[in-house]
C-alpha cells in the first residue's frame, strides 16, 4: 500500500480524511523542507482535524487531514507528530511569521 493509498477511502465516524491532493501536497512539502514535524490541531466548528507541518526554519503549512490521516501521514513520512493541545505551537513558527510580517511591511513601504 502506497502513501497516497492510505488516505483514500470512506469517512470514519464523520471525520474527514485527507484528499489525495492534500496528502500529495503535504508529502511533497515535507520532502522539500528540513526537520519537518507535524502538529495535529483539533476539530473546530469551522474545520475538521488539521495537520500543521513545521520545518526547522519555522516555515509551515496546514491542510485538513482528519485524525487518522494526520497520524498516517506522520508515520509514512517518518516525522514526529504532536498534539497541539498538549505541546502548543513551536516558537520557531511564531518567529517565522513575525519575520514574514516585517518583510511584507518593508516591501509595502518600498524599502
Amino acid at each position: 500500500m502506497g502513501l497516497m493509498d492510505r488516505f483514500k477511502g470512506g469517512r470514519s465516524r464523520g471525520s474527514k480524511t485527507a484528499s489525495n491532493a492534500d496528502a500529495q501536497y503535504l508529502a511533497a512539502w515535507a520532502r522539500s523542507h528540513i526537520g519537518v514535524e507535524a502538529f495535529v490541531e483539533p476539530k473546530t466548528t469551522v474545520t475538521d482535524v488539521t495537520a500543521v507541518l513545521v520545518a526547522t526554519d519555522g516555515e509551515w503549512t496546514r491542510r485538513v487531514v482528519g485524525e487518522r490521516g494526520a497520524h498516517k501521514l506522520a508515520d509514512d513520512l517518518k516525522i514526529p507528530v504532536y498534539d497541539v493541545r498538549k505541546t502548543g505551537y513551536p516558537q520557531r513558527m511564531r518567529d517565522f511569521d513575525a519575520r514574514r510580517k516585517i518583510i511584507r511591511k518593508r516591501q509595502a513601504e518600498g524599502l
